[in-house]
């Protein structure tokens, strides 16, 4: 899986090729990641990438030319590897909802352009030149989108084959079941009176996945009801676990 990142502060993504799980694959080749300077591709000598928006408001907007002619020296240096180049992603609050089932659906792309915007806007003609969809990883407004580009491509590294040293860690994630991931414990198993469930030390498989899976489904009906339905109408639901969220309802959670 290759990336190219469109930014204007590539030093930014230095710590996600150099440290942790992402640095790790980009190291060992599990993974590739190159960052193109939009000023790079500037004409004028000032290295304008944004200007007054036609209008008025607040704010500047980014400039079509200096993004086309990244995209373009991208698309060239594919050609001259020998490569497919891939969809083009720009981070943006408009765009949909970045979500695990996204970050598993996008690995059948072999690369990917992410353009991260800054200032105000993006020029719209830009976005409807080039652009083949917009992501966004929440309902929240960030300086950039360098941290959104991050967060979808360390959600994508983590998922492919080789990269985590348990290959069923990722199998276990929130989100992955369509629900949010079951409590955690480690040693010691006393600490200050806080104890680890006595399941966990059973050494009995089926009553330990028995209770993760019944954990998972209380924190999700908890934190996030709205899984719950999603769960439900996927067919994620067994008849087990909706008697338990029955029980649950009903104030008699008998784990």
């Amino acid at each position: 899986m290759h990336f190219d990142v469109v930014t204007l502060f590539p030093e930014m993504f230095t710590a996600l090729t150099k440290s942790g799980v992402t640095g790790r694959a980009c190291e060992h080749g599990l993974t590739t990641v190159s960052t193109w300077n939009i000023r790079d591709f500037c004409e004028d000598p000032r290295k304008t990438v944004d200007d007054r928006a036609y209008g008025g408001g607040p704010g500047m907007v980014m400039l079509i030319k200096p993004l086309e002619e990244t995209l373009a020296a991208i698309q060239k240096s594919h050609q001259q590897s020998g490569i497919e180049s891939g969809p083009v992603c720009l981070l943006s609050p408009q765009g949909k909802t970045f979500s695990q089932k996204l970050a598993t659906d996008m690995l059948k792309y072999s690369n990917l352009t992410l353009i991260c915007g800054r200032y105000e806007a993006v020029d719209q003609r830009f976005i409807d030149r080039n652009v083949d969809f917009e992501l966004s990883i929440g309902d929240f407004v960030l300086s950039g989108g360098e941290i959104p580009a991050m967060a979808v491509m360390d959600a994508m590294i983590r998922l492919i084959p080789g990269v985590l040293g348990d290959e069923n860690s990722a199998l276990q994630d929130s989100f992955v079941n369509g629900l949010l991931d079951h409590p955690h414990y480690t040693r010691p198993e006393n600490y200050e009176n806080f104890l680890v469930p006595s399941v966990l030390l059973s050494g009995h498989h089926a009553k330990i996945e028995s209770w993760r899976r019944f954990e998972a489904l209380k924190a999700t009906q908890r934190l996030r009801p709205d899984l719950i339905i999603s769960a439900r109408s996927h067919g994620l639901l067994s008849n087990q676990d909706e008697l338990f969220l029955a029980q649950l309802v009903n104030g008699a959670d008998k784990s």
